[in-house]
């Protein structure tokens, strides 16, 4: 068991790491296609997502949750 847990750790912390840039990167991309500051900085208008705003917008929700769960694997198991 333990011989599969240090072969499982270096590979559970590559894919937590790439996926923390990956979601950094998605997440700069929506702040920078909206055309606002960051920090909240909006014109108080809502509309609706369409194209490539939707699309980074649900990449952001599902690499969120993958993210979650691979740190809870990994803190839980390793």
């Amino acid at each position: 068991m333990e011989e599969t847990n240090n072969l499982l750790k270096p590979i559970l912390n590559t894919i937590q790491i790439t996926s923390a840039v990956i979601l950094i990167g998605i997440i700069l991309m929506q702040v920078r296609g909206q055309g606002g500051g960051l920090f909240g900085a909006s014109d108080g208008s809502f509309r609706t997502r369409r194209g490539i705003e939707r699309t980074l917008f649900q990449a952001t929700i599902i690499l969120s949750i993958f993210f979650i769960v691979i740190s809870i694997i990994s803190a839980k198991y390793l």
